[in-house]
């Protein structure tokens, strides 16, 4: 898989995209940060998200909750615990 870092304006993390299964996805890693950077990054990455085949991957130290609550409405989201404790959320437009 090769992924190819993008410019995302207001983002203060590095953002990868990547395509996978049909899929574009635009992926970012927040393990190291600190609240509330994380949702930040996460908020100004879901407006990438225009068709059904795009998905914004997130990698947080935790789940975030708070962050569900502020896109429910808009976005779906299925989160995965990783063997490190860490959690990997996978967004889509609804």
């Amino acid at each position: 898989m090769n992924k190819e870092k993008v410019v995302i304006p207001r983002a203060t993390l590095d953002i990868y995209k990547y395509e996978e299964n049909g899929l574009t996805c635009y992926e970012f890693d927040a393990i190291l940060c600190q609240p509330p950077e994380p949702m930040v990054n996460a908020m100004v990455c879901l407006s990438l998200l225009e068709s059904e085949n795009d998905r914004l991957v997130g990698i947080f130290f935790h789940e975030p909750s708070i962050l569900y609550d502020k896109i429910s409405s808009n976005f779906s989201y299925v989160a995965t615990e990783l063997e490190s404790g860490d959690c990997r959320v996978v967004f889509k437009k609804k």
